[in-house]
C-alpha cells in the first residue's frame, strides 16, 4: 500500500485488509496546507482499495499525535487581495477546502479508527472527530486550542463534537477556555470509547486488534452499517427507518448475507469477497 503513502504521510497493511494510515511530519506533526491536502488526497484514494475494511489512524511520531496547526505554513492566511468582501471570498474558499479535506476520513467507506497517544491539539480534534471510534493512549492530552489564537474552531470540532459527546456542558467548557483535558476525561465525556494503558505502541495495537475484528465482518454489512449510522446523527428516527429500508432493499440481497449465515450454521468464520470496482466509464 506504499502507493497511497504521502510526503507526510505513510500507509502500511499490518494485516490482511486492514491499513494502518500514520501521521509523520516532524517534530509535532503540525499540519501546512500541503500537509491537510494530502490528508484529504490519501484518504480519498483509500476510498477506492476494493481490498480495504478498517483503517487505523496514528501518529508515527512516538511523543505525541499531533500539534495542531503550523500558521506559516498555511497559504490561505497570506492572501494580498486588499478589498476585504475578496479577501474573505478567497478566505472562505480556501477553508472550505480545508474542511473538505479533513472531512475525508468521515466520508470514507470503511470505519476509521483513531489511535491517539500524547499531545492531541486544535486540529488534532478535528481529524479525530471525523474518525468512526476513537481511542486514547492513557498517556493523551487533549486542547480545543483555537480561541487562544484567536479564533473559533472552523474544520469540524465544533461541528461534530457535540453530536459524539455526552456531556455538553463540558464541550461548551473545553471550547470556551482551551483548557488541557486527559484521556480520563476524554472517555467520561465520550471523546474515545477506551483508555489504552500505556504510549504509541499500545494504543496503535489496541486499534488495530479491533480493526481485525471489523475486518472479518462482511464488508457490505460495515458499508451500510457506517452509512446509516451517519445518517441518523443528522435525522429523525423515522426519516433514518425510511433511509436503511432503501439500504436494505438493496444490500439485503448480497451473497454476504447466505456466507455469514453459512458461517454461523457451520461455526467458522467466513469468508467474504472484496468489494468490486466499478467498470471502467465509456466515451
Amino acid at each position: 500500500m506504499a502507493h497511497l503513502s504521502g510526503k507526510f504521510i505513510k500507509v502500511s497493511s499490518p494485516e490482511p485488509h486492514v491499513l494502518l494510515v500514520e501521521l509523520s511530519r516532524a517534530p509535532v506533526n503540525s499540519f501546512t496546507t500541503e500537509f491537510w491536502q494530502d490528508f484529504g488526497r490519501v484518504f480519498d484514494a483509500i476510498s477506492l482499495e476494493t481490498s480495504v475494511r478498517a483503517v487505523v489512524l496514528a501518529s508515527a511520531l512516538p511523543k505525541l499525535f499531533s500539534a495542531g496547526i503550523d500558521f506559516t505554513g498555511l497559504d490561505g492566511l497570506s492572501s494580498t487581495e486588499p478589498d476585504p468582501a475578496r479577501r474573505a471570498l478567497n478566505i472562505r474558499l480556501d477553508t472550505k477546502r480545508f474542511q473538505d479535506a479533513i472531512a475525508a476520513a468521515e466520508r470514507c467507506p470503511f470505519p476509521v479508527i483513531a489511535a491517539v497517544h500524547g499531545a492531541a491539539y486544535g486540529l488534532a480534534i478535528d481529524i479525530i472527530t471525523a474518525c468512526d471510534v476513537r481511542y486514547a493512549a492513557e498517556n493523551a492530552r487533549f486542547s480545543i486550542k483555537e480561541v487562544d489564537v484567536g479564533l473559533a474552531a472552523d474544520i469540524g470540532t465544533l461541528a461534530r463534537l457535540p453530536k459524539i459527546a455526552g456531556n455538553q456542558s463540558m464541550v461548551y467548557e473545553l471550547a470556551f477556555t482551551a483548557r488541557e483535558f486527559g484521556a480520563g476525561e476524554a472517555e467520561k465525556m465520550g471523546l474515545v470509547s477506551r483508555v489504552v494503558p500505556g504510549g504509541r505502541v499500545e494504543v496503535v495495537q489496541a486499534a488495530l486488534q479491533l480493526a481485525g475484528v471489523i475486518a472479518k465482518k462482511s464488508p457490505i454489512a460495515v458499508l451500510t452499517t457506517k452509512k446509516v449510522l451517519q445518517h441518523a446523527r443528522e435525522h429523525t428516527v423515522q426519516e433514518n427507518l425510511d433511509y436503511v429500508l432503501t439500504w436494505n432493499s438493496v444490500m439485503l440481497q448480497s451473497s454476504d448475507v447466505m456466507t455469514a449465515l453459512a458461517g454461523a450454521k457451520e461455526r467458522k468464520t467466513p469468508e467474504f469477497r472484496d468489494l468490486t470496482k466499478p467498470p471502467a466509464a465509456k466515451l
